[in-house]
């Protein structure tokens, strides 16, 4: 007997990085020393006291039932409190806070939560693919929005297509940004919440990289912004901040219309996340988050020693405020797959063609800052033996 996939399976997008993986392995099996930047995978171990309250929370057999179906009432309560110490964010733990196996779950289900079939969504080009993967499984039409390095990969509302702005009903975000490493400003937040109120437009702010900010500068939460928790709500996920990836913990935050679509669907589709890992993220959260700012201050250590290096070879860079990437320019004559593949090829380096990203990612490849800085730099090097620039 066949059993073959639906219609809406089939029509889900490509996993594009894919590729790109079996290409990295295969050269790694060849025996060649990879230096791997393709990936957004952290490369240091969570902090040792969160790592220790989730072991301590599993010895206590009532982590070992069912959890809350919506989470559980501390867990909640701890993520209310961080965002009111950390962004003067006051949130109703009950009905603005929805728990969450990773925040990827949250975005990719929310516009079926919320929207009918055939119904407009708008997301950034270039973004993280996996939105896209929301959208084939609501049915729902895609419209996207240019982010250009002219207007620092902030949307420009002005420019919009009045039609698709009114036909609107969600709009993703995601400051700081993957994978340009562009942050937004408050007077951007500001537009996008009168842009929203304008066009009767749900904002969905990701925040996955919200403690990576750079120069001494914080990144802004867009709830932070007057009238934001009217219109929108935001991701906040552990993996970045705590180097907790592979723990699958995250929460949503603002409007309660939105929460409550997103608790609903999941009645339906999970049990909330491990008792003893909501305890370990609650550790988190209620610290001093000095270890969130050590990580941090990692990364931006890299990202100058991997900007110096590649000002030596003349590489053009976009200079990222936030998250763990930085956006470099392809030279002229190449794709960005095409670049990206000579990299592989030629110097064994593995980075992110980022027309993966949507078509306007084309013309950059993206580099993780998830190497020690002198594999960054040895990966420069690299690059720059190939004379292309």
């Amino acid at each position: 007997m066949n059993f073959p996939e639906s219609k809406v399976m089939q029509q889900l997008p490509k996993q594009f990085f894919a590729s790109l993986v079996q290409r990295v392995n295969a050269k790694v099996a060849s025996g060649a020393d990879v230096i791997n930047v393709g990936q957004g995978n952290p490369d240091q171990p969570t902090p040792a006291f969160v790592v220790k309250a989730l072991a301590e929370a599993a010895q206590d057999p009532a982590t070992h039932k069912y959890a809350q179906f919506r989470g559980q009432p501390a867990f909640k309560q701890a993520c209310a409190d961080f965002y009111e110490r950390e962004y003067g964010v006051k949130l109703d733990p009950e009905k603005e806070i929805a728990v969450l196996g990773g925040t990827k779950i949250g975005l990719v289900e929310l516009p079926f939560a919320l929207m009918n079939p055939g119904e407009t969504i708008l997301m950034p080009d270039p973004g993280y693919p996996d939105y896209f993967s929301g959208v084939a499984l609501a049915q729902v039409k895609l419209a996207t929005y240019p982010l250009l390095e002219a207007n620092n990969f902030l949307p420009d509302y002005a420019s919009f297509d009045p039609a698709v702005a009114a036909a609107a009903k969600l709009m993703y975000l995601n400051y700081p940004n993957n994978p340009t490493g562009a942050v937004a400003t408050p007077e951007f937040y500001d537009q996008t919440v009168a842009f929203a109120q304008q066009h009767h437009i749900g904002v969905v702010s990701d925040f996955a990289y919200g403690a990576i900010g750079f120069d001494g500068q914080r990144p802004v939460s867009f709830l932070q912004r007057a009238g934001a928790k009217d219109v929108g709500i935001e991701f906040y996920s552990f993996s970045k901040t705590y180097n907790m990836a592979g723990w699958r913990l995250g929460f949503a935050a603002g409007n309660a219309d939105m929460i409550e679509a997103i608790n609903l669907i999941q009645d339906h589709l999970f049990v909330s996340v491990f008792p003893a890992v909501q305890r370990a993220g609650m550790a988190a959260l209620q610290s001093d988050q000095s270890a969130a700012q050590a990580i941090s201050d990692r990364y931006e250590s890299r990202r100058n020693a991997l900007l110096a290096a590649a000002a030596k070879i003349n590489w053009p860079a976009y200079r990222p405020g936030g998250t763990f990437y930085t956006l470099m320019k392809v030279p002229a004559g190449y794709t960005s797959e095409q670049f990206a593949n000579l990299l592989l090829d030629q110097a064994s380096v593995a980075v992110g063609p980022c027309n993966g990203f949507g078509a306007h990612g084309e013309g950059y490849v993206r580099i993780g800052l998830l190497v020690s800085e002198e594999r960054l730099v040895e990966a420069v090097e690299r690059v720059g033996a190939l004379n292309l620039f």
